[in-house]
């Protein structure tokens, strides 16, 4: 089970991050496909001991797999196989775009870290919709009602202007709110150009809560929405938000997205330079991810959801988050270098740490 950074260090480390990631999720969907990951699910499937609800969804674990990994819904079943309590698709726009241009995703290796400025490349919330409707019932018959949970992350498609990003999250929201177990509006990614000005109180309020009305009338139920914020936000910003989501009656937060600082890295600063912009994602950010999430739950009552991302690693960070407030813990860059028996190995040691209690 160990096996896979050895093969990581001779197949893909020399590989361009882009063209890797494309042939281990192909992988992926390929064991699905054929049938394979049948035997992984039996293997892989968290023990009922770490089922948990939250934000009223029965989670079957609370470790999940954050969004960037299936921008398009591609890969749901096969990656619920691995797992994952949940999957976070997306981001995904109002319109179909390419991202931006290559070379777009580099590896810190060294720091167990990625920088990326993909750019929300996406097929367009309408072409992803159905991809979604088909995987849920694959879901629930494989794993009954205690199933892998399928967030759904919603960004601004980059061609919209920022006065207009309101009628371009709606869009989103009509195509995919009715097969979201919840919904994630993303204001806090670095690599679209003005996206993070909608974090102010001023844009964010009005925005949150048209994409909370449509989502629900769209959907004939109530969808739990969260936002997703960035770790570079002051404290003094980190508090608004959390103000906000009480405000507005939110279901919660996602902390926190990549960031834009280089601060405390073993690459070389030649080679990050080179790699030039973009959100910086891994085991660098764990310390201020850690710090916003204790900000956020010594803010927020018990209700209202936090969800910690950025630097997780082992089973031991998991626990370390839940310690620290988190409902749920999502993970991404790690996946990159530990291989598909990475979420098997977190809800194993989870569920150790459960047993020795």
């Amino acid at each position: 089970m160990r096996i896979y950074p050895a093969f990581f260090r001779v197949v893909f480390s020399g590989m361009d991050p882009e063209k890797a990631h494309q042939i281990g999720f192909r992988l992926i969907r390929l064991a699905e496909s054929t049938g394979a990951s049948a035997v992984l699910r039996r293997i892989t499937r968290p023990h009922p001991s770490l089922r948990r609800t939250v934000m009223g969804i029965d989670f079957p674990s609370p470790f999940g797999l954050a969004a960037g990994f299936d921008k398009e819904g591609h890969g749901i079943p096969a990656l619920a196989d691995l797992g994952f309590g949940h999957i976070e698709v997306g981001t995904i726009t109002g319109r179909a775009q390419p991202g931006n241009p290559k070379p777009r995703l580099f590896r810190l290796v060294d720091d167990r870290a990625v920088i990326n400025r993909m750019g929300f490349n996406n097929d367009g919330a309408d072409a992803v919709a159905p991809r979604i409707r088909s995987a849920r019932p694959v879901l629930s018959e494989r794993f009954g009602a205690t199933r892998p949970v399928v967030g759904i992350n919603i960004g601004k498609t980059k061609v919209v202007e920022l006065a207009d990003a309101v009628g371009d999250y709606l869009a989103s929201t009509r195509a995919l709110a009715g097969q979201a177990d919840y919904l994630v509006v993303n204001v806090s990614s670095p690599n679209t150009p003005g996206l993070r000005l909608l974090q102010g109180i001023d844009t964010l309020r009005p925005l949150l809560a048209a994409v909370g009305r449509e989502a629900d009338a769209t959907a004939g139920r109530h969808v739990p929405l969260l936002v997703k914020i960035a770790p570079d936000l002051a404290d003094a910003d980190v508090d608004d938000v959390a103000a906000l989501v009480l405000e507005l009656g939110l279901d919660g937060i996602i902390a926190t997205n990549t960031t834009i600082a280089r601060t405390g890295l073993v690459t070389v600063p030649d080679r990050i330079r080179e790699y030039g912009a973009g959100g910086l994602s891994g085991a660098p950010l764990k310390k201020r991810s850690l710090e916003v999430l204790r900000r956020l739950r010594s803010t927020l009552p018990a209700g209202t959801a936090v969800v910690s991302v950025g630097g997780v690693e082992t089973a031991a960070d998991v626990r370390e988050r839940l310690d620290a407030g988190a409902d749920l813990v999502q993970g991404y860059t790690a996946f990159l270098y530990e291989g598909p028996f990475w979420a098997w190995r977190i809800n194993r040691g989870l569920r150790r740490a459960l047993a020795s209690r």
